[in-house]
């Protein structure tokens, strides 16, 4: 079974059992899933998982602040190392985090009011890792830290949902590592492209807009 803590040889308790069963058992299946079918994950009975949890929306609730621990992990590891020797790494490894990838999917494809409160947490923790990354040295300053992370997220998030749409080959659950593999793959040259190159060759898109948005012209006037 997958979990960030047996990953490193970690001796993992009761309560981490259970929260590793229910983050791969709501990835697969949704968040219908009832508490004894994550029970039998974890092979212990329905009784502890309320015992641990007090709830299903508890044990939900736990997933989603274990499932950000992990990615804040990687990300602040990536985005304030800034090494080619970290990036090869997490890209060797990276079916190691697929219950976590599935399991943010799933949330986000489902939606709801837990989705939505999940992906600001994910909002905040991005801006705050990517300050890491600026106070490392690593990463360019932002004008609007926050609005920059929310635009990342968006386009992490839209970009998996949309190539999980375009490739129903990889719509099966149990094969969720290899799919993730494949994603990777194909988006990894063109995203540290742009990253790191940029796209345009000059600023004057920005300094232009910039001048445009606290005083725009009215009615397609121009000046």
């Amino acid at each position: 079974m997958w979990s960030a803590a047996s990953a490193d040889g970690g001796d993992l308790g009761t309560a981490a059992r259970i929260r590793d069963a229910a983050i791969e058992r709501f990835g697969r299946d949704g968040f219908t899933v009832g508490v004894r079918a994550i029970a039998e994950d974890a092979a212990v009975s329905p009784g502890l998982v309320v015992h641990y949890y007090g709830s299903k929306q508890g044990l939900r609730r736990a997933c989603d602040e274990h499932v950000r621990e992990v990615i804040v992990a990687e990300k602040r590891a990536a985005t304030t190392g800034g090494t080619a020797a970290g990036l090869l790494a997490q890209l060797a490894d990276v079916e190691r985090f697929a219950p976590v990838v599935l399991y943010v999917v799933r949330s986000m494809r489902e939606g709801g009011d837990l989705a939505a409160e999940l992906f600001e947490q994910m909002v905040d923790d991005a801006a705050r890792y990517l300050e890491a990354g600026v106070a490392a040295g690593v990463i360019r300053p932002s004008r609007d830290p926050v609005a920059r992370a929310r635009v990342m997220a968006y386009q992490s998030m839209g970009s998996i949902l949309m190539w999980l749409t375009m490739h129903p080959e990889h719509a099966d659950p149990a094969s969720f590592g290899k799919a993730l593999r494949a994603y990777i793959e194909e988006v990894t040259v063109p995203v540290l492209e742009v990253f790191t190159e940029g796209l345009y060759t000059d600023r004057s898109l920005l300094e232009e807009y910039l001048l445009y948005v606290p005083d725009p012209p009215r009615d397609g006037a121009q000046d």
